[in-house]
C-alpha cells in the first residue's frame, strides 16, 4: 500500500531564502507523525506546500496518491487542517462555525446532519453549541477547530501546533481525540514544541534551519550515533542547588553539554571521566539513556558547532 504522504527532495524557496531544503519523508495510513523544530525551521511551510497552498520549488510531493502540484483542489477536499492560530469565526456560535465549514465542503443536508451529530459527540462540545466562539476557553476553541477540520471526514489531518497555549488537561483531551481518529484510519501530521507530545507519535522528524536532520521512531532517535557520541555517556545529577551545580558542571572540561531536566541535571560527559564527575559534583551521577529532548539538544549543538567550524 502506498504511503498517504510522500515527499521526495522537496524544496521551497522565497526568492533567495530557502524555507524547506530537500526534505524527504513518508507517512503511512493511520499514523500519527510528529514534526518538531524551532520557530522558522520550515514546519508550517512544508504543511502548506502539502496542502497545495505554497508552491514547491523543487522535488516532488504526493498526498493520497495525488501530485500536490497538479491536484491541489482535489487534495484540499480530502484533508483537514488546523492552523497555529485559532482560525474560526469568533463572532459566530459553535453551531454556526460547524455549519459554515460543512457548507464549505459541500456536505448534503443528510450528510451534514450525520456529521454534525458525530463531531459534536466526539468533541463533547454540545453544551457550548449556542455560545460564540470568542467566549470559549483555549481548550474548547481547539476542540471546535478540530470539529470543523474533520466535519467532512478527511483522510488526512494536519495539526499545526494544535495545543499551543492550552492547559495540560485540554492538551491530553485533544490528543485522546487524535488517537481515537487514528484508530479509525485517519492519518495525522502534527507539529509541536512539546517533547511529551512528540513521544506520543509513531515517528518523529526534526527540522532545523529548513533541513530534516533526524527521522525515526522515538527509540530509533534516542539511539542515533549523532546523539550519543563515541566515548561519552549521559548522566543524571540530582542535587539541592541545581542552578549553582549547572554552572559548575558546564565548566568541567570533560562535560560536552549539560541542561536542567526537572529536578536534576542531564550531562553528556566523557565516559573515562565518570569518577572525576562524581568527585566534582559530590554526588553519584546516575547513568541514563537520553530523553528525546536530550537528543534534539545534542543534534542542534552539533549542527551549530559544525557550521562554526566550517
Amino acid at each position: 500500500m502506498p504511503a498517504v504522504i510522500e515527499t521526495q527532495e522537496i524544496s521551497i524557496r522565497f526568492g533567495a531564502f530557502t524555507a524547506v531544503d530537500r526534505v524527504s519523508l513518508t507517512v503511512e495510513r493511520g499514523e500519527v507523525f510528529g514534526l518538531l523544530g524551532p520557530n522558522g525551521s520550515g514546519k508550517t511551510t512544508l504543511i502548506k506546500a502539502l496542502c497545495g497552498l505554497v508552491k514547491i520549488s523543487g522535488g516532488e510531493g504526493r498526498l493520497l496518491g495525488m501530485d500536490v502540484r497538479k491536484e491541489a483542489p482535489e487534495i484540499r477536499r480530502r484533508i483537514g487542517y488546523m492552523s497555529q492560530r485559532f482560525g474560526l469565526y469568533e463572532d459566530l456560535t459553535v453551531r454556526e462555525n460547524i455549519e459554515f465549514y460543512s457548507g464549505v465542503y459541500g456536505l448534503t443536508a443528510e450528510r451534514h446532519a450525520r456529521r454534525f451529530a458525530s463531531v459534536v459527540e466526539l468533541t463533547t462540545i454540545a453544551p457550548y453549541l449556542d455560545r460564540r466562539a470568542s467566549q470559549l476557553s483555549g481548550g474548547w476553541k481547539q476542540r471546535l477547530a478540530l470539529a470543523c477540520a474533520i466535519v467532512h471526514e478527511p483522510e488526512v489531518v494536519f495539526l499545526d501546533e494544535p495545543t499551543a497555549g492550552i492547559d495540560p488537561v485540554a492538551r491530553r483531551a485533544l490528543w485522546d481525540l487524535v488517537f481515537l481518529l487514528s484508530g479509525q484510519g485517519v492519518t495525522f501530521l502534527v507539529t509541536t514544541h512539546y517533547m511529551d507530545e512528540a513521544e506520543r507519535c509513531g515517528r518523529v522528524g526534526y527540522l532545523y534551519n529548513s533541513t530534516l536532520v533526524a527521522l525515526g521512531t522515538v527509540d530509533e532517535l534516542k539511539r542515533l550515533p549523532a546523539a550519543n557520541p563515541a566515548g561519552t555517556a549521559r548522566y543524571e545529577i540530582t542535587c539541592p542547588n541545581i542552578t549553582e551545580m549547572l554552572t559548575m558542571v558546564r565548566a568541567l572540561p570533560y562535560v560536552r553539554e549539560a541542561t536542567v531536566f526537572g529536578q536534576s541535571i542531564h550531562a553528556l560527559a566523557e565516559t573515562a571521566a565518570a569518577a572525576e564527575l562524581a568527585a566534582a559534583t559530590g554526588v553519584s551521577p546516575r547513568l541514563i539513556e537520553p530523553s528525546l529532548e536530550d537528543v534534539f539538544v545534542t543534534l542542534t549543538n552539533r549542527i551549530i558547532a559544525d557550521r562554526r567550524a566550517g
